[in-house]
């Protein structure tokens, strides 16, 4: 019976250890969600949904989950940090052509994915990645989470 006790406690334990982690980082459910979110958002006013993905604001920033765009010119138009530099020349830690691979994967009305390299936020070691995108207007946005 003590057996058995012990075992149950330490299932519940790793059990609640496993969702702590969980819980720490976003999901490939709920990046496609944001993304899906950030398409509403594009339609309705390109220019205020653009900022506040900068920003962070309006339920646009979620733990590692952050909706980021490109323009036709090929530069961030909405990023936390990189509004201005070039999305399309864009290359993962593994030298991979990040920015043209979105690029070319991304077409109105549908979500594909392009998978990449890149550290979490924050850190500084590279871990593998999968970006949702799509276009919307004259803008080429995703939402990543990393695995």
């Amino acid at each position: 019976m003590l057996r058995q006790l012990a075992v149950v406690s330490a299932m519940a334990f790793l059990g609640s250890v496993g969702t702590a982690i969980a819980a720490e980082y976003g999901t490939p459910a709920e990046a496609k969600a944001m993304l899906e979110k950030a398409v509403v958002a594009v339609k309705a006013d390109k220019a205020k949904a653009l900022g506040m993905f900068t920003k962070g604001e309006g339920g646009f920033k979620d733990r590692d989950l952050y909706p980021y765009c490109g323009g036709p010119d090929g530069n961030f138009t909405a990023h936390p940090t990189l509004v201005g530099k070039s999305l399309k020349d864009l290359k993962d830690k593994a030298g991979k052509p990040l920015g043209a691979e979105v690029y070319a994967a991304a077409k109105d009305g549908s979500i594909a994915e392009v998978s990449y390299v890149w550290p979490r936020p924050g850190q500084t070691d590279p871990v593998a990645k999968v970006v949702f995108v799509t276009k919307v207007a004259d803008q080429v946005c995703a939402v990543g989470y990393y695995k």
